[in-house]
């Protein structure tokens, strides 16, 4: 009686071998990948896995091209989900080059290749490898439940009321996840048009219209309501230095905001204005983020709130403030040129849309006065006044959204000097 098949696990550096129907060790390596891409976020199934597998029976290993592309073929199912397996691949599949790395050990310090700038998708790709490389044994195990909640209140409760600009990543890691986890508010606002609806207001039209199918001999009342819709949603964040860490983070609650909303126009400004409605809208969030910045030639520059504010409503204002739009203002109102302007454009924003609500994570400071003389020219021209740095704060930004929370009252929020 032969002994039996000793079973080995899977590493992420394979290198691939000649494929057949018996070797059961490669297609483990495809089930084990299918996994870490269901990790990193990608819509891989059973019924996925399978076909992975008998693409890659069907078409046999040629080279690491084809084999991408039989995969490629099977797992991704939308566009943005391609990058993700683009670095899944790679860091899976990739071969261990013994050779380079002890040449590039031997070679001196100033003669060393410079390590790359991580990509966008590979942190979560990295996640997804190390769980299983440290529990290899975790999904094929029955789920242990232990419950240890000593610090957990407590944790939460210290991590909601940090500054972001004094989070680790790791603290932004989780950030991230608390802020994808927050409900979204539910703003509608009834339309000047209507809609057929069951009961509501008397629809004559309609009702004679559909006498006219029985010749006018029933008449069966028709009523009509109002539509509602969300109004839309501008934002202009503040890129300087003194803003850049808020902004980076505001932008996460942007991305989930624009994927549970339609109609959400992003811009950020620091010596210029750029329009990054079109990349926030990405699903992927590291992607959105990643192709905002991008798209910024001036992050963590210098700040012209004037000037921006002016070409805002030269170019943007008619498109995107109609409808009772309401915007968001994301800045510390610290102007490094002359104040006119910006007084006067922040006049002429505040009439074009339904509500100005200014975003300034300098009121987290309960002394703080309105003494920069930006602060003062924005002041009288703005309807709401919102700190925004910590959890806390986007938790009541999303009730005022709502229509919940309360107005911060201009002499609490400045003090005397504001008021005056």
């Amino acid at each position: 009686m032969m002994p039996p098949r000793e079973e080995k696990e899977p590493h992420q550096g394979l290198v691939l071998p000649a494929l057949s129907e018996g070797d059961g060790s490669f297609a483990d390596n495809i089930v084990y990948f299918a996994r870490a891409l269901r990790k990193a976020g990608l819509r891989v199934g059973p019924a996925s896995v399978t076909e992975a597998i008998e693409a890659v029976l069907a078409l046999g290993i040629g080279s690491r091209e084809e084999f991408h592309a039989a995969l490629s073929a099977v797992f991704v199912k939308r566009r943005e989900d391609q990058q993700v397996f683009d670095e899944a691949f790679q860091l899976f599949w990739r071969a261990r080059d013994y050779i380079s790395q002890m040449m590039s050990m031997m070679l001196p310090t100033g003669a060393r290749k410079e390590p790359e700038k991580q990509r966008a998708g590979a942190a979560r790709i990295g996640d997804a490898f190390n769980n299983r490389r440290q529990n290899p044994a975790a999904e094929d195990a029955p789920p242990e439940v232990v419950t240890d909640a000593r610090f957990t209140a407590s944790g939460n409760e210290v991590l909601r009321k940090m500054d972001f600009a004094q989070m680790t990543a790791t603290e932004l890691a989780a950030a991230r996840k608390a802020i994808e986890a927050l409900r979204m508010p539910d703003d509608r606002v009834k339309l000047r048009r209507f809609r057929p609806a069951l009961r509501g207001k008397l629809d004559a039209r309609a009702t004679l219209r559909a006498s006219l199918r029985s010749g006018g001999d029933i008449l069966l009342p028709r009523f009509r309501k109002r539509r509602e819709a969300q109004p839309p949603l501008v934002v202009l964040a503040d890129i300087s230095g003194s803003m850049s860490q808020y902004s980076r983070v505001f932008l996460h609650f942007l991305h989930v905001l624009a994927s549970r909303r339609k109609r959400v126009h992003v811009f950020l400004f620091g010596t210029r204005l750029t329009n990054v409605s079109r990349q926030i809208a990405n699903r992927d969030p590291d992607l959105a983020v990643e192709a905002c910045t991008a798209m910024v030639t001036d992050w963590s520059g210098g700040t012209r709130i004037g000037e921006t504010l002016k070409e805002f409503n030269r170019l943007w204002g008619r498109r995107v403030l109609g409808q009772g739009a309401i915007v968001l203002l994301l800045t510390d109102g610290l102007e490094r040129e002359g104040v006119d302007v910006l007084e006067h454009e922040i006049d002429r924003l505040h009439r074009s849309c339904r509500r100005l609500i200014w975003l300034n994570p300098l009121l987290r400071f309960e002394g703080f006065e309105a003494r920069a003389r930006g602060v003062k020219a924005m002041m009288p021209h703005v309807d709401e006044f919102r700190a925004v740095h910590n959890l806390d704060s986007l938790d009541a930004l999303v009730e005022a959204l709502a229509g919940h929370g309360n107005r911060t009252d201009r002499r609490f929020a400045f003090g005397d000097a504001g008021a005056a």
